[in-house]
């Protein structure tokens, strides 16, 4: 017999003969009986449970039932939907169960589903409802949260502070209760009504314009805090200048500029079709935008080293948390919806200094191929050389483009290589990669998906040294990019990365960033989360 497997019996074979004294009457002696013999067959984690409270049932008093179908309802503020946990009908099959002859039997059974019930919470709560696989093919992080403190939980159980086993599960980084707190106030704003919608127009409004959708503009950004009275007017002793409501004044224009910056839109105050649009998204789906996140939240934020380098896909933006305590943070480009750049976690291996680039099968086929066919030149113009798979030089006016076969095409290194001058290698099963780039003009967009997948760093020398510098790598990135031979450099110590998706962001002053959902992951994770549970 296995030795876990043995253990567990054991434990259960125990728990047959405690004492009747360990329990609060008879019935509960009888009950802890057939709770044992019923264990026999469940969970692993239900086993533990009832371990941890040596064998003693937890729902056979009304007072602790009712408690815990009341705290369920607390599970919406972490964009979970209290119904799935089925709170109406426990206090009902309680009084059902001993409303009749009941036996210890039926008593181990209830007691054995509200466990499953508790800790089913808990672990949507702690590591997510859905399972990121079956939205995401294509997911490659682990979700690394540390074991459930069982104990902790059956103490709060037994004191029915629910609550409190719930915040012993639900992560406790400031990013997740920031998502709550937006949550909460969404749905506050959600109860009071939301908020007006501008109507349809095809021309834009500008600062300096006189039209009615002003006043419908300045009641959508009071709502979200984004339009604020001046103090200077609040305090002032004269009369106030009297001002056309209806015209787009400088406050107004700043406070849509300000939107525009929390939505990731260009930020030059006219509302064309995009600012127009991002206005008009309901209350309700901000809501579900926000849950969908904290679902995210629950899959990520366990076990995250004290430093890495994070990767904010959806919001087009890199963070290295670094070893003292300061965070470096820069733009990004990356992959574009038909090229979409993976969730992931790996670490930091090693950097390519002038690096050359062999041109994948999927770029090589869908963007190189068809420019060469038309120009056979374009090959000399961006110092690409054809190489056959064994790795000899072809020269590229013998070869029938229009069926190459298997030549790779490789550019050397230098200040137009499509990976710049530095590239940050990380293991990883899609080939992805963080590197320069000769395109810096793209930095200065907003939305920043043009990669074929791969990552490309605003800045990246800084980082590169950053990275040298932390791990104890003697080496300076200037130097080695002067010389200008390709070499590899391994770090003295790996350092995490993650690449995750997220389409909200909460920031330190708690406002929260809407970013477009650029490989429309969302809906998907929305209908899983929402999906009932069966039990």
């Amino acid at each position: 017999m296995p030795l876990a497997k043995g253990l567990k019996t054991l434990i259960l074979s125990l728990m047959l003969f405690l004492p009747s004294w360990g329990f609060a009457n008879e019935r509960d002696s009888a009950v802890a009986d057939a709770l044992a013999a019923q264990l026999l067959g469940e969970e692993i984690i239900l086993q533990n449970f009832y371990a941890a409270r040596q064998g003693r049932p937890a729902w056979q008093e009304i007072d602790t039932v009712a408690g815990f179908a009341a705290a369920l309802s607390g599970l919406e503020a972490d964009g979970l939907n209290s119904q799935d946990y089925w709170p109406d009908a426990l206090v009902a099959g309680y009084r059902k169960l001993y409303s009749m002859e009941s036996t210890p039997a039926d008593g181990a059974s209830f007691d054995l589903q509200i466990s499953r019930i508790l800790l089913a919470a808990l672990h949507h709560l702690q590591r997510g409802k859905v399972d990121p696989y079956s939205v995401d093919p294509s997911w490659e992080v682990p979700i690394d949260a540390p074991s459930l403190d069982l104990a902790a939980i059956s103490q709060a159980v037994d004191a029915q502070r629910f609550e409190q086993a719930f915040t012993l599960a639900r992560p406790s980084a400031a990013p997740y209760e920031r998502l709550r707190a937006g949550l909460a106030r969404y749905r506050h704003i959600e109860r009071q009504g939301g908020w007006p919608m501008l109507p349809a127009r095809q021309q834009s409004l500008r600062p300096g314009d006189v039209h009615d959708d002003v006043l419908l503009l300045r009641e959508r950004l009071a709502i979200i805090g984004e339009l604020e009275v001046m103090a200077a007017d609040l305090f002032t002793d004269t009369e106030p200048e009297v001002l056309d409501p209806r015209r787009y004044d400088d406050p107004l224009a700043g406070a849509v500029r300000r939107f525009q910056k929390r939505h990731l839109l260009e930020t030059d105050g006219i509302i064309g079709p995009q600012t127009r649009a991002a206005l008009n998204v309901p209350v309700a789906e901000r809501i579900d935008q926000i849950r969908v996140n904290l679902e995210r939240a629950r899959w990520l934020l366990h076990g995250l080293p004290d430093s890495f380098v994070l990767v904010d896909i959806a919001g087009y933006r890199v963070s290295y948390f670094r070893p003292d305590g300061e965070i470096w943070r820069s733009r990004i480009v990356v992959g574009q919806p038909y090229r979409r750049t993976p969730s992931l976690r790996s670490a930091i291996t090693h950097l390519t200094v002038n690096p050359t680039w062999t041109v994948p099968p999927t770029i090589r086929r869908e963007d190189i191929l068809p420019r060469v066919r038309r120009d056979p030149g374009y090959l000399a113009r961006r110092n690409m050389s054809v190489l056959s798979p064994s790795g000899r030089r072809l020269d590229p006016w013998q070869i029938d483009w229009w069926n190459p076969g298997n030549v790779i095409l490789r550019q050397g290194p230098g200040p137009n290589n499509a990976l710049g001058q530095v590239v940050l290698r990380f293991p990883n099963n899609h080939l992805v990669y963080l590197h320069d780039t000769p395109s810096q003009g793209l930095f200065a967009r907003e939305q920043r998906a043009f990669s074929s997948g791969c990552i490309r760093v605003q800045g990246i020398l800084e980082l590169a040294q950053l990275l040298f510098d932390d791990t104890g790598t003697p080496a300076r990135i200037a130097s080695l990019i002067a010389r200008g031979k390709t070499r590899n450099i391994s770090l003295a110590r790996p350092v995490p990365v993650i690449l995750h998706y997220w389409t909200v962001q909460a920031g330190q002053d708690g406002e929260l960033v809407f970013r477009p959902d650029i490989y429309q992951r969302d809906a998907a994770l929305l209908a899983a989360l929402d999906r009932p549970l069966a039990w």
